[in-house]
């Protein structure tokens, strides 16, 4: 990008993604005010200055150039300048989603309204924009319309078109001739018996990584260089706090375990993950999805995903004989964390099961593929997708949705949350407490929820 042609004490501004490009001619206090707003670098190959895209920065900026600041159109179709603070309307409450799963509140102050909020589970204050965030919930919406409702004011709900329309950029590794993931890399996690999942992973994020720095051996990557990518990941990328995690683990592997380097010389603090709660389908939803299905191998692939609690994995790893149907149970092997566990069988699972068993004479997993093997993980997330279409679900789910589902819906029937973490396989009771609640119902009165849906 050329940067624009200066006139004399004017400041040039481009909004691009997470950053604003400053265009300025010398002057030693300019730069010392550009200075003060935090992280702001000098770019040489730019020839600016690039600081955060916030809104507290775009404000200071203004105030600080008055009438020498242009804004100036970005060439790239992706970039948009993000809108300005929207200021509340009196007795009216505006929520915005946006695409990482979080709810902002636009709203005039009133102080039942903050008591209500600060009530609900996982709000945060944003004190620069004067607002508050919150996980998106069918449940926590409710209460902001009851809300509404009983005070008279007008309840506006919509989606943020620039988080939700957003592009990432593309990889460096999306680039010719990228350098491959070393051999020894692999290797290692080979032997230290890493799962599949986790070494695709590790090898997709350390791929990433080296090409980033192309012209440099890996080894000799030193650690402020490794904070540069860091945030070239944050602010041009986009990524989420989970991606960000997964690549500082792999790229910790690779000093530490392949390395054998001292952790103290290249450890990386870690991001705090954002407050989300998991979405969750009512059991009448539940019943419309599989009411939907007509094909018996997929109305049983949801079946048992949602009557079990399983992860995807777990289902398509699932082999004839861990259908345990004298004790109603189906083992787990393997699971994440490589434990074993066993989880419920329902009745009508089961039912249907056999039913499927003597159509469709699975060989060695119980769900298998037109030409054998596993089933194939995108397929069965389609079919869940026809489904929740075809029963007019506008909520955003996924196969993992229904293993919240299970989970809420046994505490619903006043399951003890002890025993709902042992049929999740969460090691950390904390992992569990996300669906609350904890009850006194023993392991002998439990039965799957799919048995308390209408089929």
């Amino acid at each position: 990008m050329e940067p624009p042609n200066n006139v004399q004490h004017e400041v040039h501004a481009i909004i691009s993604g997470r950053s604003i490009l400053l265009w300025l001619p010398k002057d030693m206090a300019d730069i010392a005010f550009i200075r003060s707003l935090g992280h702001a670098r000098w770019d040489a190959m730019g020839f600016c200055w690039v600081v955060q895209n916030h809104p507290a920065n775009i404000r200071k900026l203004n105030d600080y150039f008055a009438a020498r600041l242009k804004w100036r159109e970005s060439s790239c179709n992706e970039e948009k300048k993000p809108a300005v603070e929207v200021k509340p309307e009196p007795q009216s409450l505006r929520v915005i989603r946006f695409r990482h799963g979080r709810i902002r509140l636009v709203n005039p102050y009133e102080p039942e309204f903050a008591r209500l909020i600060k009530q609900l589970p996982l709000c945060m204050w944003e004190q620069e924009t004067k607002s508050w965030t919150l996980p998106h919930s069918e449940k926590i919406l409710e209460q902001l319309k009851h809300f509404c409702t009983n005070h008279g004011w007008k309840f506006r709900y919509e989606e943020e078109s620039s988080e939700m329309n957003r592009k990432p950029n593309p990889r460096p590794s999306a680039a010719g001739n990228p350098k491959k993931c070393p051999e020894t890399y692999l290797e290692k996690l080979i032997v230290l018996r890493y799962s599949p999942r986790t070494i695709e992973g590790y090898v997709s994020c350390f791929t990433e990584f080296i090409n980033y720095f192309r012209e440099r051996e890996p080894a000799r990557i030193e650690h402020a260089e490794i904070m540069t990518f860091l945030r070239y990941l944050i602010e041009v990328r986009c990524i989420s706090t989970s991606y960000q995690n997964q690549m500082i683990s792999a790229i910790k592997f690779w000093f530490e375990k392949v390395l054998g380097l001292k952790r103290e010389t290249y450890y990386l603090e870690r991001p705090r993950r954002e407050g989300f709660l998991p979405t969750v389908l009512h059991e009448d939803e539940i019943s419309a999805i599989l009411g939907t299905i007509r094909n018996l191998k997929h109305k049983c692939l949801i079946m048992t995903a949602y009557s079990a609690g399983l992860r995807v994995s777990e289902l398509l790893n699932l082999r004839i004989r861990d259908i345990d149907s004298k004790r109603m149970l189906i083992r787990v092997n393997q699971g994440k964390g490589r434990k074993d566990r066993v989880t419920l069988l329902s009745v009508k699972l089961l039912e249907i099961l056999r039913v499927y068993y003597k159509q469709y004479h699975p060989k060695e997993f119980l769900f298998e593929g037109a030409s054998g093997g596993r089933y194939a993980e995108r397929s069965v997330q389609n079919v869940l997708q026809r489904a929740c279409r075809d029963a007019g679900i506008l909520k955003h789910t996924t196969m993992h949705t229904l293993r919240h589902t299970f989970a809420t819906h046994l505490l619903e029937h006043n399951t003890d949350i002890r025993y709902i973490q042992e049929l999740l396989g969460h090691t950390n009771p904390k992992t569990t407490q996300i669906y609350t609640h904890i009850t006194t119902k023993g392991l002998d009165q439990l039965k799957s929820p799919l048995d308390n849906i209408d089929l």
